[in-house]
Formats: C-alpha cells, structure tokens, sequence
C-alpha cells in the first residue's frame, strides 16, 4: 500500500530571524512520517508534507512548540484572522518596547558619552536607566535564547543575549564591586551604554522587518480581495443574499452589472461582457451568452447574467492561482539555500571566533587585559549580528513574486525567477503586456462626401447607448474631439456584430464587416 501522503501551508508564530527558520525545518526533518518542510520566513509559514499514518498534524504541532514556536492549525480563514491579529499585536508590543527603549537608553548614552566624571552616582543613574531596558525591552532576546540553549541550538538572539547580558554583567559587577579591580590598580569600567544600545538598534531592525514582513503578504490578500464577501443565489425561486462561505456545488447565482463573479460556473441566463484580464491578460472584455464558461474573480460589464456553480471555494481557478502565488513564495532558490545554510552555523561559529578573540587579548593584549579580553568579546558578539543575511533574499523573492501576482504574472518558483537575469531574448504573447491594456480610439477617417460632424454626433449617441467593449474607447475619443449627442431612435444591439439606430427617417450602422453586408 502507498503512504497517505498529505500537505498544506501552516503559520508559525513565534519566528524573530531567519536561524529561527532553520531551527524548525531542521527539527520537524528527522521526525517519523514528515517528507518534506520548507519554512518560509517573511511569510511567517511552514509547507509539511507528510505521511498521515505514520504522524498528524496534532503531533507536528507538539514537535514545533517543543522548541518555542506554535504552528497554527484550523480553519483556513479563522487561522488568517488569528495570526493577523497576533502579527498587529506583536508589531504594537515591539514598537512601545521600541519607544520605552529609547526613552531609557538616550540618557545612559549621553552620560557615558558626554557626561563621564561630571555627575555624583553615575554608575548607579545608568544601571538604574538601564534595568527596565535589559528586563523589558529586551526580555525577548534573553527568553529565545534559553529555551535555544535548552535544545543545544542557537540562533541570532543568542548573540545579541550573550553581548549585551555579558555587558550588562559586567557593568553590574563594577557598580556594586567596584574595589575588585580598583585594589588591583585598574579602573572599574562600566558598559551600560553598549548593551543598552545595542538592544535599541536590533528592537528597531525587528520593528522594520516586522512592518517589511506585513507588507509581503500583500499581493496574496489582494488575490483574495477577488473574491466578493456576499453572493446573490435563487433557493426556491426566490433571490436570497448569502455569505461567500455559503454557495453550494449546483447553486444559481445572480452577477448584476460591475459585480466580481464569485465562482466558476456556466451562464444559464442572459449576455453580457466580462473583464477577464486577471486571468489571460487580454484587455478586451469578453462576450458571455447561454453555455459560456466563467471564472472567479473576473468582473461583469453592463449586463446581468445568471450562472450555475460549477467549481466553488478551493475549486475555483482563482484558488488555485492562490495555491500557485502561496507554493511559488514558499519555494527556495540554491542561492537562498546556501543563505540558510550558512546562517545555521554562523551563530556557533561567531561563539568561538569571539571566546577566541577575548582569550588573545587577554593573554597578549595591553592592560587591563580582563577589560581589553571583554571589550572584544562584546564588540564580536555585536558586530556579527547578520540579520540581513538570512532576510534578504527571502524577502526579496516574496516581494518579486507577489508584485508579479499583482501585475497578473505567475512566476513558477523562486529559481525560475534566480535564473532570469540570464534571459537574452523575451518573448510576450499577450495583449496588455506592454501596452495599457485598454482600448484607444487613435484615428477617425472619413469619406469626402460624408458630413463628418453629423456623424461624429450619430456615432457618439448609438455608442454611447451600446454595451460593447470598444464602445467606451469611442466615447471618450468623440468627446475629447468636442462632438455632442445626436438626439437617436430605435437603439439595436445585434450580437456579434455592432448596433443600428434611427435619425430622422434615416437608418444607421456601426460595426463589422458582417453587418454591412
């Protein structure tokens, strides 16, 4: 028997840098049962692929949380609210623990920088700033770092606990102990000013890519913006307003003119002309009559239309160009790859190149070599906080992708996308690709014998009356031209070939070929 393979893309909450990524793909790999993960970090998500008989969601989640992260499992839509509500709460916790550090920490830093010797108890005035800097702002370094530490991992919290937490140690052991390295004939130095800082520069990194990552998300919620929030359905013969979630397999649905059509589905009733540049990229409305095809997402011209649901909720075509945006976001290219691979072990790597670096200068360094061996420790430590390295690339590629999505191109995966700076020649196919993408009357060329103002006034009057597609490009050409209406009768539509009015006595065509012959 084949395994029961099944997948899906989760939010994680509880992320902070690109190493916290990489913590929980490589985590959940080794699990019984998991194929596949890929965790994509500015959309805050995890693709599983897994065998269900041998491990489920409920498992997987457990896994996860193990190791200070939560996956949220559920209702699609109730999921997306809930991790929506969370992400506005964090981005609001992190910028007044911004604003609170900032407040504290441009007085340590003043006094330190400016004010050294000239003030009584200034030790005392900087560690008193700088504890509800250390304990509050910067609780969150501190806490991801234990519970790493716990699970013998690290990741960029780690650095930024190590520095500041051995600065701020260090500053507190010389506040209250000063005669140790006074009896030993050196100045008892103090780093609040560092850690202080340091914690206020990184909180407002994180407060930028918190707001960064809310932005990549964009061109999925605008996807979804297609869809209408309430439908018109005939139950019982009756028109009946439901919500989205409610239309059913089967269901008659009513599209009045400007609505978004809400499902796949074929016209039973009416005509009328439907904007489907969403999916083919060609301006030109299209006709729809009895047994036409429509798809979700695409918005009705001037006419009503009443159409059977054949394709709904996740069925629909507009659902799986979401899937497609979703997998295409998610997917790594190689150079992303190296990226993560690299941003797995620079943490540990930077720990020993910096204990390295303070043992040197402690041991050859000038005096006192306790305060140099510290001072290099820290100042390693800090320096090598590459949060860029891990978000760059990610969030470059989201953003690429989901502005692709917006202007109506789907781009297959990342490395499709890595790969196209070697592109030499573009072919485009499609109408609307590099023009506006809507019609424009460039040109009017009349007969010598014709009277080119009463017909300029007889063409804007019939278009003016008519649903076609063209019709508006027309209008806005005669007007511009400074044409007014002529007073016409008898308006006729004829289907597929243009539209017939009456002035004085007087028959009048537009349209095709076929017409006038």
């Amino acid at each position: 028997m084949g395994a029961n393979v099944k997948s899906g893309n989760y939010k994680v909450m509880g992320m902070t840098c690109a190493a916290c990524a990489g913590s929980v793909e490589s985590y959940l790999k080794p699990q019984k049962g998991i194929l596949n993960v890929v965790v994509n970090y500015p959309n805050q998500s995890v693709f599983v692929e897994y065998d269900a008989d041998a491990i489920n969601l409920d498992t997987i989640q457990s896994k996860v949380k193990e190791i200070g992260y939560s996956i949220l499992i559920g209702d699609q839509k109730e999921v997306e609210k809930e991790f929506e509500q969370k992400e506005e709460k964090r981005l609001n916790l992190l910028r007044k623990k911004l604003i609170f550090a900032a407040i504290f920490t441009i007085p340590v830093f003043v006094i330190a920088m400016f004010l050294k010797g000239k003030i009584p108890y200034e030790n005392w005035i900087m560690l008193a700033l700088s504890l509800p800097v250390i304990f509050w702002s910067g609780s969150e370094f501190y806490v991801i770092a234990w519970k790493k530490l716990k699970h013998f991992s690290t990741n960029m919290d780690t650095l930024v606990a190590l520095s500041t937490g051995v600065a701020f140690g260090f500053s507190l052991f010389n506040t209250v102990y000063p005669r140790y390295f006074l009896s030993r004939g050196m100045e008892p130095h103090v780093y609040y000013e560092s850690a202080v800082t340091i914690i206020t520069l990184i909180l407002l990194g994180r407060f930028f890519e918190e707001k960064a990552k809310s932005k990549t998300s964009s061109a999925i919620k605008k996807l979804m913006g297609l869809k209408p929030r309430e439908v018109t359905v005939i139950r019982n013969g009756e028109e009946v307003v439901i919500p989205y979630e409610e239309i059913l397999k089967g269901d008659l649905i009513v599209v009045k003119p400007g609505d978004k059509i809400p499902v796949d589905g074929k016209v039973k009733k009416g005509e009328s002309y439907v904007d489907e540049s969403m999916i083919s990229g060609e301006p030109i409305p299209v006709l729809k009559t009895k047994k036409s095809k429509v798809f979700a997402g695409t918005i009705n011209q001037k006419g009503s239309l009443r159409i059977l649901a054949t394709g709904v909720g996740e069925d629909t075509l507009l659902s799986h160009i979401i899937k497609l945006v979703e997998q295409a976001q998610s997917s790594k290219p190689k150079i992303q790859k190296l990226a993560d691979k690299i941003a797995g072990i620079f943490v540990p790597v930077v720990i020993i190149i910096a204990l390295i670096t303070a043992l040197i200068w402690y041991f050859f360094g000038p005096e006192p070599p306790l305060t140099y061996a510290l001072l290099t420790l820290i100042t390693v430590l800090i320096i090598a906080c590459p949060c860029a390295l891990g978000l760059a690339t990610p969030t470059a590629l989201m953003v690429g992708i989901g502005k692709g999505a917006e202007q109506g191109i789907l781009i297959k995966d990342a490395q499709a996308l890595e790969t196209a700076y070697k592109l030499d020649v573009l072919l485009l196919d499609k109408t609307g690709t590099i023009t506006e993408g809507q019609p424009k009357l460039t040109d009017l060329i009349w007969t010598k014998s014709a009277d080119a103002d009463l017909n300029k006034s007889i063409l804007l009057a019939m278009e003016s009356q008519s649903e076609h597609p063209l019709a508006d490009a027309i209008v806005r050409y005669l007007k511009e031209q400074g044409a007014n209406a002529a007073e016409v009768d008898n308006f006729e539509s004829i289907t597929g070939m243009g539209a017939r009015v009456v002035y004085r006595d007087k028959n009048y065509l537009a349209g095709n070929e076929r017409l006038m012959n």
